[in-house]
């Protein structure tokens, strides 16, 4: 599926969401940007409405920070914690939390998502980043290309796998927590 529109390279809300976390990603929150956008990118094509563009970017923003923030593999709950403070602070409606929670906690469902679109559209558009674009998720070799020339891996990948081998020698009965059937 061909994008729409131009790259989105910058967000105020992302990048607000990000900064606010600058200390604790340290080294990196440039890869975590990077991968961030690349998701965006893949995924805000598909959605025309201007409240659930804006449900993604705040769920894109915090659907992996608990990594860093809480220093963990599993950390899915702790991701959605941190958007739920946010969405607190920020007076979010239910509806815009539960979309969030719900992006955030099946971004790494195995199977087809099967409730609401945002997040079926969100999970593959992480996969399609997570995979390096070898799964595609209907999205073109050519925006696949552009998307990650503009937000390079910066290591976020190899970060990634150095997390899970740290994480398969600590409990290797779950070596990948985030993954749900």
């Amino acid at each position: 599926m061909p994008m729409k529109n131009d790259l989105i390279y910058h967000n105020e809300i992302v990048d607000s969401i990000l900064h606010t976390h600058s200390s604790v990603l340290g080294g990196d929150h440039e890869q975590y940007r990077n991968h961030v956008y690349r998701v965006l990118n893949f995924a805000l094509p598909l959605v025309d409405d201007a409240k659930e563009k804006e449900t993604m970017m705040i769920a894109a923003a915090f659907h992996d920070l608990g990594i860093w923030t809480h220093r963990t593999f599993d950390y899915l709950q702790p991701s959605v914690n941190l958007a739920k403070r946010y969405s607190a602070d920020h007076q979010l409606s239910r509806e815009t939390d539960e979309a969030i929670e719900s992006i955030i906690l099946n971004h790494h469902k195995i199977f087809r998502f099967r409730g609401p679109a945002l997040t079926e559209i969100f999970r593959q558009a992480d996969l399609v980043d997570l995979s390096l674009g070898l799964i595609r998720c209907d999205r073109s070799r050519d925006d696949i290309r552009r998307v990650r020339k503009a937000f390079p891996n910066k290591g976020f990948h190899r970060n990634l796998t150095r997390l899970f081998l740290k994480n398969l020698f600590r409990t290797p009965w779950k070596p990948l927590p985030m993954y749900r059937f």
